[in-house]
């Protein structure tokens, strides 16, 4: 077997581009919360700001961006971590005296209808999630890079989208304790076909990966040489493929179950302070 961290010596980079559009970004947001709240930089929503931008970069813009496109199922941990924790995590970051005083601006007012469709951002997500995902969608995107960052610059809009109702800074738009349950249930429900579908096709596949495939481009590699000849295990298995399915469902899940706790806290403590 090839040399794995070899082979990937010349594609081990880092984004500095993103480094510095993260770290302006921090900065700026703790200008804001410095001069228009009471919160300090060691607060519990500053450090969740903090966490989305480090995860951010470090599943973008650093070099397990490159070994994500080795195996399904790490590509499906990427893609979870962008979808389903770092939205959450950025929104829960925005106190809520800070977002009255950002739209309380004329010019944030006039896009703040985008926010009132959460629905909407949860189906068109799911649809283009899975149609990403087709293997023929997915090889048609993976020769042209400038589309397929946009697509997946799409579906990352989207995300803040759908968690929205459940992680709003914006009290008068956030989902009941019931209500938050009932659309946590159905965004699941939205989801799953994405799921099933690395799961069921995993058996039919036949080890062709387009994402190893866009990898390889840059790569001096055999023709004959495959991504299980690449991987060590236990990625190089036939069964990478239904794993990232499950990887997909649990992490899911698992940011469901955290929002929901981190809510039901914020609720309680609203309504017994101390």
């Amino acid at each position: 077997m090839p040399d794995f961290w070899l082979l990937l010596s010349g594609q081990m980079t880092w984004n500095w581009s993103l480094f510095v559009v993260c770290a302006c970004t921090y900065c700026v947001y703790i200008w804001l919360i410095t001069n228009y709240t009471a919160l300090t930089w060691l607060s519990c929503k500053p450090m969740l700001f903090l966490v989305s931008m480090i995860l951010l970069y470090a599943i973008v813009g650093s070099p397990l961006a490159v070994i994500s496109h080795l195996s399904f199922s790490l590509h499906m941990i990427q893609m979870s971590i962008l979808y389903f924790l770092i939205p959450p995590l950025l929104l829960l970051g925005i106190p809520e005296s800070l977002f009255q005083k950002l739209t309380s601006k004329r010019f944030v007012k006039t896009t703040s209808r985008l926010r009132n469709v959460p629905i909407a951002s949860l189906y068109l997500f799911a649809l283009l999630f899975l149609l990403y995902h087709l293997p023929f969608m997915l090889t048609v995107l993976v020769k042209i890079p400038m589309l397929q960052n946009a697509y997946l610059f799409v579906l990352f809009i989207l995300s803040f989208g759908m968690w929205w109702p459940m992680v709003t800074p914006d009290p008068k738009n956030r989902l009941a304790a019931n209500q938050m349950k009932r659309y946590a249930m159905n965004s699941g429900y939205i989801l799953l076909p994405a799921c099933l579908l690395f799961i069921l096709t995993a058996f039919m596949d036949s080890g062709n990966n387009a994402l190893f495939n866009q990898l390889t481009v840059h790569l001096c590699l055999p023709p004959s040489l495959g991504y299980t000849d690449v991987l060590p295990s236990p990625f190089n298995t036939k069964y990478d493929q239904a794993l990232s399915g499950f990887f997909m469902l649990g992490l899911h899940k698992v940011s469901l179950g955290m929002v929901m706790k981190y809510e039901g806290q914020i609720e309680v403590k609203s309504r017994y302070p101390d």
